[in-house]
């Protein structure tokens, strides 16, 4: 396994792990992510409430370092209050989970000092936060681990924990870890350690490394403040595309310690923007117009006519689709083509039935030795809380206009007694993203964004059938601004580009934008989320922020909009004035500069510091984006990235949103297609 840390042998370590009595298995930690539910959506039928919670329980081989490894297998005796997993499946008190009876024909040794991770998703109490279970692992009589573990909604968590790589290599060196403090009293950070597989095909297996001895806290700031967030990065060396636990020691005042504990993929993050129904061979005129629109990304695997021929080294497009069989996609030289595994369309709605989430976590469960990242779609926020933490990144797909969607447009109270059938208020949009971004952190999202589609029919009485370019803004920010780490359009199919020309130059700038934002975007957490409304409750904006060590990047959206009852589309006014107060964290106190930007430059604003915060005024509407620094050199930076994608868009020499005979050479190609 290629690793630029060194492997620890586990036994040398015994010594550090106190032992609370004679068993064998101790708890190093239990990391409780408690279920939520945003109560903006409207449905049909009421929710169950979210009472449950994802659980993670840390265990570890707290035996003598001499003696033989522990056997953990489908025959192994585990109970959670005198019931085993399979029973708590069949009685839906869990939807699903990953300790040794799921897998019964593989069993894994666990050597003395080392680590594994069982996971179950809780839908009911006790399973929930305020909950208490008893654990019992090991031989009746004679058990490993006998404890109560108690399911407290978390005073201290991490909120996102994100792997960087340079460009073009294939394994991390980077870590940026953002902390939240969740309690009355401040909190420092004070260690850092992995605990990663030392054999890629036992990747439950988990060994301690090294704790990092220089972590960069953001700014230099190693505490927390009560009720704030921080962070630091660390320089890893390059690391293993494997399952990893992230231990992380924070100091409450003199050496009271707690540990916080995070388990996910280590995969190097990069800010990808895919298309939905992307045909690689459709000719040269669409790769240069997905290129002008600067996707990366196709839901597709190797194709021939494509894959095989100069068109995929003038036009690469990262893989996103089954990648099978392992032996052709997990490879050093495919590896870096390749965005995630995409294969099970929408298990929520299955076809017509929904796919049990632990049938899901079955047909996953392959992907775990490889160095491949697993997505799911998830498509219903009002039960995908069970589906929660099943895959690497969790993405969405949820539309506003003219769609099917499986809340009940009609129920929203938005624009008092007039209730529409062909949308849904645009700014749930984000309510969804913060909800799957909760559900589970501290991995990351993504999205498919409503983009222009040729399919869709006449939906409650809308005539255009398609969502019109201010539509397909508001959608795409409200989801970046939640933080997510990567953007997917339904669709850009051929046929789609040509129907509706008028989405492209949207599309376009969009692109250009998320560009000049995306390594802000990566390494920064979502922060600040604040619904502002003005006279008598009325809506007025949505304010958030992503903020990083280096930068805030902080979005105004504007929510004074209504459905015209004639074309039965969303209609913004013209700008107007307004005043946001953006609160930063302590790691940021000291910005120097505050700038907007959007696709065509990068402009002065008038803000000022005030009680903490970043305080803007402004004369504005739809989407304004502004970036937040104490580095006066990030303006020019920023602004010489957005001269550069301009460059390299000029260089394409093909722009069929403006140039009505590039346009025809998309419209011939169609016809030919036909």
């Amino acid at each position: 396994m290629a690793s630029g840390i060194t492997l620890v042998a586990v036994g040398t370590v015994f010594a550090l792990f106190a032992q609370a009595d004679n068993t064998a298995m101790g708890m190093a930690g239990v990391t409780v992510t408690p279920h939520m539910m945003a109560d903006s959506m409207r449905y049909s039928h009421d929710p169950e409430p979210a009472v449950g919670a994802r659980v993670q329980l840390f265990v570890r081989n707290d035996a003598a370092q001499d003696s033989k490894p522990l056997v953990l297998d489908g025959k192994t005796r585990l109970l959670f209050d005198g019931k085993s997993p399979a029973d708590l499946l069949a009685s839906h008190a869990w939807a699903w989970h990953d300790t040794p009876s799921a897998t019964p024909d593989e069993s894994i040794a666990l050597p003395s000092g080392a680590l594994t991770v069982w996971t179950f998703n809780g839908r009911v109490a006790p399973f929930g936060p305020g909950g208490r279970v008893r654990v019992e692992a090991g031989p009746d009589g004679a058990p490993w681990l006998a404890k109560e573990i108690s399911i407290d909604k978390p005073k201290y968590w991490l909120s996102a924990v994100t792997f960087l790589a340079p460009d073009g290599a294939i394994q991390p060196d980077n870590m940026v870890v953002h902390i939240a403090n969740g309690s009355d009293a401040p909190v420092e950070i004070r260690s850092c350690r992995l605990w990663l597989p030392q054999d890629p095909k036992s990747p439950r297996v988990l060994s301690p490394q090294p704790p990092f001895h220089s972590l960069l806290a953001f700014n230099g700031h190693p505490g927390i403040p009560a009720g704030d967030r921080g962070g630091f990065s660390a320089n890893t060396g390059p690391l293993p595309l494997a399952y990893a636990a992230v231990e992380v020691n924070l100091g409450r005042g003199g050496a009271d310690e707690v540990s916080v504990w995070g388990y996910l993929r280590i995969k190097s993050e990069r800010f990808d923007i895919s298309g939905g129904w992307v045909s690689a061979t459709a000719g040269e005129a669409y790769l240069k117009t997905l290129m002008r629109l600067h996707v990366n990304t196709g839901h597709l695997a190797i194709t021939p006519g494509y894959s095989d021929t100069e068109l995929y080294a003038r036009y690469p497009l990262k893989y996103f689709n089954r990648l099978t069989p392992f032996e052709t996609y997990d490879t050093d030289e495919m590896l870096p083509r390749i965005h995630a595994v995409e294969f099970l369309g929408e298990p929520q709605y299955g076809g017509g039935h929904p796919v049990p989430p632990q049938e899901v976590w079955e047909k996953l469960h392959p992907y775990a030795t490889t160095r491949l990242a697993t997505t799911i779609t998830q498509s219903e926020e009002r039960i995908w809380r069970d589906y929660a933490g099943l895959s690497d990144f969790p993405h969405y797909d949820a539309y506003r206009v003219t769609a099917p969607s499986p809340d009940a447009w009609r129920k929203y109270e938005r624009w008092g007694k007039e209730r529409i059938g062909w949308g849904a208020p645009l700014e749930t949009i984000g309510d969804m993203c913060r909800s799957l971004r909760e559900l589970n952190r501290p991995m990351p999202c993504a999205i498919w964004s409503q983009g222009p589609h040729e399919g869709w029919s006449r939906y409650g009485g809308r005539a255009r059938t398609s969502p019109m370019p201010d539509e397909i803004r508001m959608q795409a920010y409200h989801a970046v601004s939640t933080r997510i780490t990567s953007l997917y359009w339904f669709n850009l199919s051929l046929k789609t580009l040509v129907k509706w020309r008028d989405t492209l130059d949207e599309l376009g700038r969009i692109g250009r934008e998320l560009r000049m934002l995306d390594e802000f975007i990566l390494e920064g957490d979502a922060y600040q989320f604040e619904r502002l409304t003005h006279g008598r409750d009325k809506l007025d904006w949505d304010i958030a922020s992503v903020c990083g060590p280096r930068a805030a990047i902080l979005f105004a959206l504007d929510l004074d909009y209504s459905p015209d009852p004639k074309e039965k589309v969303f209609t913004f006014g013209s700008a107007r004035k307004a005043k946001w107060s953006f609160h930063l964290p302590s790691y940021l106190e000291d910005v120097k500069d505050v700038f907007r930007l959007d696709a065509n430059g990068v402009y002065d604003t008038k803000w000022a510091r005030k009680d903490g915060a970043v305080e803007i005024h402004e004369k504005t509407s739809r989407v304004a984006i502004y970036v937040a620094t104490p580095d006066p050199q990030l303006r020019a930076a920023i602004e010489k990235k957005r001269q550069g994608l301009v460059a390299a868009e000029t260089a394409i020499h093909f722009d069929p949103a403006r140039n009505d005979a590039d346009f025809q050479q998309l419209v011939q190609l169609r016809g030919s297609l036909k």
